[in-house]
């Protein structure tokens, strides 16, 4: 069938959101407590007249990267959930390398946490070096200090189990190349059904930005949360603190060490789809979660 092609759509987005205003409404919008807006609080917002937001968000409205929803005597202004990973790439700008205070308070609070297992200096290593990591290689954009602090103490949390610190718990590792759709629904499956019986890790060969909306609506149906997770890159300390390793269409990029439990799983990309075959995607990990759980 005929249509826009992908490329031609994402320049035309590009287009639309170089206006700055309507970048700062998209903006707003991904950023307001329950992802609505409404012209008055907008225009509020920015210091603009009613009618000149209204004009931008006809065009983003036209564009279908927002939608409108009616609600009792106004309109309400939402990014549409199938936009809002596109937008969030669109709008955000590089990072800027943190300043030194943050990454001391993160490294300072990660080494009371891991007092008398970490060196503090060997605690600070693994903040800045995760912190490269996300904003380099994941190419995250937003709330960078609090993933690089939960980064940072996952890794921290592996390496521990490696040296022997271990809680009895098993590990599980689910991999995938972009650790935004198979990976992510797999582990929180895992961690729905298990609960603090089984510790559940995440990791992607060349990880992604976010999880995709898809993804999230996909498990939201079923009453499964995500909690927050996001795309992280695969590191040698997680894999040696896994007891059990599932790849999913990774290739040969995740290490093999002797003792672990390595499971390849054949499963279609969410990347891409429309939210039907996702489900359908979603329900065949379900089955093999409850497999796995019978042999764990």
């Amino acid at each position: 069938m005929g249509g826009v092609p992908q490329g031609s759509e994402t320049l035309r987005s590009l287009k639309r959101i170089s206006d700055p205003t309507r970048a700062r409404i998209l903006s707003l919008l991904l950023d307001s407590a329950d992802g609505r807006e409404s012209v008055t609080r907008l225009a509020d917002a920015l210091g603009l007249r009613q009618p000149t937001v209204s004009h931008h968000l006809k065009v983003l409205l036209d564009d279908g990267l927002v939608r409108r929803q009616p609600e009792g005597r106004q309109v309400l202004y939402s990014v549409e959930p199938d936009q809002i990973d596109r937008v969030s790439e669109l709008i955000g700008e590089p990072v800027p390398a943190q300043a030194g205070d943050v990454l001391d308070r993160i490294s300072r609070d990660l080494g009371a946490r891991f007092a008398g297992t970490f060196a503090p200096d060997t605690v600070d290593r693994y903040v800045r070096e995760s912190n490269r990591m996300l904003a380099g290689e994941a190419h995250i954009t937003r709330h960078l200090p609090s993933l690089t602090s939960r980064f940072a103490a996952d890794r921290l949390e592996a390496l521990a189990r490696e040296r022997g610190a271990s809680t009895g718990t098993l590990e599980v590792l689910f991999v995938c190349v972009e650790n935004a759709g198979r990976s992510q629904m797999a582990a929180a499956i895992l961690k729905h059904l298990a609960g603090d019986r089984v510790r559940v890790r995440t990791a992607g060969s060349e990880p992604a930005s976010a999880v995709r909306s898809t993804v999230v609506a996909a498990l939201d149906e079923i009453g499964v949360s995500l909690a927050g997770e996001f795309p992280k890159p695969l590191t040698d300390e997680v894999v040696r603190a896994a007891d059990v390793v599932v790849t999913m269409g990774c290739g040969d990029a995740c290490p093999i060490y002797p003792g672990r439990r390595y499971l390849d799983w054949e499963l279609d990309d969410p990347a891409g789809l429309p939210l039907a075959r996702v489900r359908e995607i979603r329900d065949d990990i379900e089955v093999r979660i409850r497999d796995l759980l019978v042999t764990l």
